[in-house]
């Protein structure tokens, strides 16, 4: 095969990836999108202040509801972290967000087994227990109190925003409140509470675009370029249990230098399952999207470089252990492995269920579309556009905000508010699109979670 043709046939490999997943990725984001426009994310902040049973199963209910990022749900996280709740609450919060999903695990039974899609919620299910576990005995008191004072009194000092006066808190509490004492079956018969849940959709995907791209692009060309000989020489094989500890270690890893998140690595998964990779170090591969190095960065940002060193350790051998967990207990119960596919998608269109159903998402896509283009914007602004990244930022909750040239702006995250400081070009209508309730990509994150902070660091 010359270069041209490798090439081709590793796009060729991606498109038809993503045409096998794409009814179930409109139909993941349009049900999370309508999930954070309708549940309240002040009843997290309440709901998450300390680490009992009780307080983590209500932590993984409120990620499993929420967008499937993994950038946003850090963000979020810091944000419910920074605001009283428990540590290790928030950090389960960020395994059920990312690993317990809808859109996740129907993009996983379609391009390798329905095995895989059931064994991310059973591994992410004993990953959040050894958590609750492990979290409490291994990151001292002390320094997350430190962290949690640090990261409150950046925000007394008004780093959010170099434009205001130190103390002053641009979050407006009451407004929230008053906006979510609605009941709930009014605003699901309100136009504007639709236009909101398709606005958080268009957030979820425009966050996620980048990270959906890379994935099946790479995806694609490890299926189709590299050899099975190169996988078996990097997956130890045919040793029993001892290639399986190697392979579940050795997947996070590879998720680590892979810099793709969520949903996006997903396509990567199935191209390491077809090269070699055993059962559980596919498993230990996709909880590895909270670990990746962007995100490290983020957590060092917020935590400070000693609890991301251990969240790094503790996060490394949970899923991996996780992993192994279950491809044994697979084996105990008698559930089948997939077998290994020989090409990943049928590389053609076909007249079959898939067709229909994709024909069926993009007519739903343009209706969401519709709405999100034809949103109800009378009355009180509620959103803003963020000018880096594109999403919308509930006004009353934006985690940061700068003023440039006479106008406020607001950012779903301080990564975001950063990026724009370093940018001169001109300024951006900080007012375009607003009330557009793709709330920033940090909070698109969780359910509509109008309270907590919002969070963000894409």
């Amino acid at each position: 095969m010359n270069f041209f043709g490798g090439v081709w046939h590793g796009l060729d490999e991606a498109f038809f990836m993503f045409w096998e997943t794409l009814w179930a990725l409109v139909l993941g984001f349009a049900l999370s999108g309508a999930v954070q426009a309708f549940v309240s994310r002040t009843e997290m902040q309440q709901a998450l202040g300390d680490h009992s049973p009780r307080t983590l199963g209500k932590s993984s209910f409120f990620g499993m509801i929420s967008s499937s990022c993994s950038y946003a749900s850090s963000a979020l996280a810091k944000s419910l972290f920074s605001r009283g709740a428990d540590f290790t609450a928030a950090l389960v919060f960020m395994v059920a967000s990312t690993n317990l999903v809808v859109e996740l695990g129907i993009v996983l039974w379609l391009l390798i087994g329905w095995q895989f899609a059931l064994a991310e919620f059973v591994g992410g299910a004993i990953m959040i227990i050894l958590l609750g576990l492990v979290v409490p005995r291994v990151i001292p008191t002390a320094w997350i109190e430190r962290a949690r004072d640090n990261l409150n009194r950046d925000d007394a000092h008004g780093q959010a925003d170099p434009g205001q006066h130190p103390g002053h808190e641009h979050h407006t509490d009451g407004e929230a409140t008053e906006l979510e004492s609605e009941p709930l079956t009014r605003r699901l018969r309100s136009r504007r509470g639709w236009g909101d849940a398709s606005g958080y959709t268009i957030s979820d995907l425009s966050m996620l675009r980048k990270e959906l791209l890379i994935g099946f692009v790479v995806a694609g060309f490890l299926a189709a370029l590299v050899p099975t000989w190169f996988w078996q020489s990097i997956f130890l094989t045919g040793h029993g249990f001892a290639s399986s500890l190697e392979n579940v270690i050795i997947g996070p890893f590879l998720a680590i230098i892979s810099f793709v998140c969520s949903v996006g690595n997903v396509p990567l998964a199935a191209a390491l399952w077809q090269g070699g990779i055993s059962f559980g170090g596919v498993v230990s591969f996709v909880f590895a999207d909270l670990i990746t190095l962007p995100l490290l960065s983020i957590y060092r940002k917020y935590y400070g470089t000693a609890i991301t060193l251990r969240i790094l350790g503790v996060f490394w051998v949970v899923m991996s252990t996780a992993g192994l967990a279950v491809e044994y207990l697979f084996k105990a119960i008698r559930i089948p492995v997939p077998a290994r596919p020989t090409m990943i998608v049928h590389t053609g269109f076909q007249w079959n269920y898939t067709t229909v159903l994709n024909i069926l998402a993009l007519a739903g896509f343009a209706v969401i579309y519709w709405l999100y283009r034809h949103r109800d914007t009378s009355g009180p602004q509620q959103y803003a556009k963020d000018p880096t990244c594109g999403m919308q930022v509930e006004i009353a909750h934006a985690p940061a905000t700068r003023t440039r040239d006479g106008q406020k702006f607001y950012f779903c995250s301080d990564h975001c508010a950063h990026r724009f400081d370093a940018d001169t070009s001109p300024t951006p209508d900080a007012q375009s699109d607003i009330s557009c309730p793709a709330d920033d990509v940090a909070s698109t994150t969780t359910t509509r979670q109008r309270g907590a902070d919002h969070h963000g660091s894409h």
